[in-house]
């Protein structure tokens, strides 16, 4: 073995020995966490550093401005006395809608020569579905068309709707001898055109596999024939003819009264005229004007 092998086989040992140090890094094992409403929520964070031994850890959380949620060794805001903090891990506990959201962990060292590390973790809490608003008509006329409509705006996910009639499950295949459409992602109950038959109680039930379903109150929704609405055709005649009548009376009574003129236009003119010019009957009042004096 030559010397310049020997050497280059110490230097290779030499570099063997040095400890490898690698700058601060952050790392989290749950980048996507969901929970369910009024539960806890952990946001893991894991650091390691080169050389810092007391590192600064911050939490914030994004939105439309940046919000501190564990600054300078205490959590703020809202979080404050509902969190806690084991190294850089984070637990909220009794989470609501308003917590979820995109969480960023960051951890300083000053003395690595990479100074800032940081990871990001969203947070999703998912809301059970509550009580749906339902509007179901009271009366519709046999023939006409129908619209039933269910909500739910707080449940998160969004919600998926079914509807019942008399406590019965609609069906919601598209079969030739149903005369209606459910979309159960807005809740609308559509009916091209009822009959008797659909004529009960109607109430709506919203899932989204958070929590039991909920559904509203039933409402009844009534089917009329157009025979039973002929008395309020009749009413509504009735009521336009004394309307006119008394419109009438009203115009008569008025001209009886002076209040109105009744003569027409061709006999205003002609009265006009013969008012206008009177000629002198007697001679004697009868003057000569300049032009006839000689």
């Amino acid at each position: 073995m030559t010397r310049t092998q020997i050497l280059t086989f110490h230097v290779l040992l030499m570099l063997l020995y040095i400890p490898i140090s690698a700058p601060v890094t952050v790392t989290t094992s749950r980048p996507k966490v969901e929970v369910h409403e009024n539960t806890n929520a952990v946001l893991s964070c894991e650091f390691r550093t080169e050389k810092e031994t007391n590192p600064r850890v911050e939490w914030k959380k994004r939105g439309k401005d940046v919000s501190y949620v564990y600054f300078d060794g205490e959590f703020t805001g809202s979080f404050r006395g509902r969190a806690s903090i084991d190294g850089a891990t984070v637990t909220l506990r009794g989470v609501t809608q308003k917590d979820s959201g995109v969480y960023l962990c960051e951890v300083t060292a000053r003395q690595d020569k990479i100074k800032l590390g940081e990871a990001t973790v969203t947070l999703n809490v998912h809301v059970p579905p509550h009580t749906p608003s339902c509007e179901v008509p009271e009366m519709v006329m046999k023939g006409f068309s129908a619209e039933l409509r269910c909500k739910d705006k707080l449940s998160v996910p969004s919600s998926t709707y079914i509807w019942y009639k008399d406590n019965k499950l609609l069906n919601t295949a598209h079969l030739p001898e149903i005369n209606y459409s459910l979309d159960p992602k807005t809740g609308t109950l559509k009916f091209k055109s009822v009959s008797k038959s659909d004529e009960g109680q109607y109430r709506c039930e919203a899932s989204n596999g958070v929590g039991a379903p909920k559904s509203c109150a039933g409402q009844h929704m009534k089917i009329t024939e157009f025979e039973l609405n002929l008395t309020l055709v009749i009413a509504v005649g009735v009521g336009a003819f004394f309307l006119l009548l008394s419109c009438c009376l009203a115009i008569c009574l008025c001209c009886r009264r002076g209040c109105c003129r009744c003569k027409n236009k061709g006999e205003t003119k002609q009265s006009r005229t013969k008012t206008n010019y009177n000629p002198p009957t007697d001679p004697r009042h009868y003057k000569h004007t300049q032009s006839f004096v000689l």
